[in-house]
């Protein structure tokens, strides 16, 4: 029997988009906004993502980020998505989830990913090893797990030892998949920037699941775009923005978050208009009707547990409006 969307949670996944013409504080502000407002429509988990070296994201120190919007909310969980594990020593995220969890317990995930969330003059400028390319991500969870659960000789994660985060591998590959089966641990996968992976990293998660003392079955979570809006005519608009955002990243050429467009076709060449159609393959752009529409069969194609929705519009209040509109499809 196949899950229908009030079946599954639903979360927020932000990268505290600074646009053209706006400041890094108005972006806080605006994400602070936004999870108060997740909150009282119902989404379980509100993640930030770390990124570095660019003008458009300002979640780059993402724990800092995690604790204020945290102390600006009640319930609903905030995390990362992810903290990039090969940009820092294990020791110092055991103590900074640590203080997180101390100060809101039973609140805070922490989703980790193996890639440098930026490119590599500044993944090197990050990093004491000159390694850049996740080989050793295995063995830095190894080490993060071991200060969690006190088993580090003289060396203790305080705070950080003996307290019950939840951890989850992040990917847009095969390799989290698989990582994450063997060691029993929850998958979110990231369809929003890799559709074309999304299924096969999935059914490898679920096929090769082994029973933790975490979880005894596989638990995954999906990104998504989502930009939707009361017309259809408005929400292709809107998403003209994030098109342009990720034709940035093509250009090599990362900036703000731009204002929408009306005619994309005066942008973007026939080369980089194919490539965002793959790389932004399942966006779900379109009126309450379709976004429905569209979430329920992606659901169905996916069959994850939950679904995390993220949504780079430039204008906020277009923003919060797609995020209340996604919420009743959810229930």
């Amino acid at each position: 029997m196949s899950k229908q969307l009030n079946d599954i949670k639903f979360s927020v996944l932000d990268l505290a988009p600074v646009v053209e013409g706006g400041t890094v504080q108005e972006s806080f502000k605006n994400t602070v906004e936004l999870a108060q407002h997740t909150e009282q429509l119902g989404y379980h988990r509100f993640w930030l993502a770390e990124h570095h070296n660019m003008p458009g994201i300002a979640s780059s120190a993402t724990s800092v980020l995690i604790g204020h919007v945290a102390g600006a909310t009640k319930k609903i969980k905030v995390g990362s998505g992810g903290i990039m594990l090969p940009n820092h020593s294990s020791l110092v995220i055991a103590e900074q989830f640590g203080t997180l969890e101390s100060l809101y317990p039973g609140r805070i995930d922490l989703g980790l990913g193996r890639a440098p969330g930026t490119d590599q003059l500044t993944a090197q400028a990050l990093r004491r090893s000159s390694r850049t390319d996740g080989q050793e991500f295995p063995q830095q969870l190894e080490e993060l797990e071991a200060y969690f659960a006190g088993e580090v000789s003289q060396v203790r994660a305080v705070p950080g030892e003996g307290l019950d985060i939840p951890i989850w591998l992040l990917g847009s590959s095969g390799f989290s998949a698989q990582l994450a089966a063997q060691k029993g641990l929850p998958f979110a996968f990231a369809s929003h920037f890799s559709p074309d992976n999304t299924i096969p990293a999935l059914r490898l998660y679920d096929s090769h699941f082994q029973p933790s003392d975490t979880l005894d079955k596989p638990y995954s979570m999906v990104a998504v775009n989502v930009i939707a809006a009361d017309t259809e005519e408005e929400a292709e608009r809107l998403a003209t923005s994030l098109q342009m955002q990720f034709i940035n990243l093509i250009r090599n050429k990362p900036g703000k978050l731009q204002p929408p467009v009306d005619d994309m076709d005066e942008i973007w060449t026939p080369y980089e208009k194919a490539a965002l159609k793959q790389q932004l393959g399942s966006t779900i752009i379109g009126s309450p009707e379709t976004v429905k529409e569209k979430l329920q069969k992606f659901l169905d194609e996916t069959r994850v547990d939950e679904m995390m929705v993220t949504a780079q519009i430039f204008d906020h209040q277009a923003r919060l409006r797609s995020f209340e509109i996604t919420a009743e499809a959810f229930r």
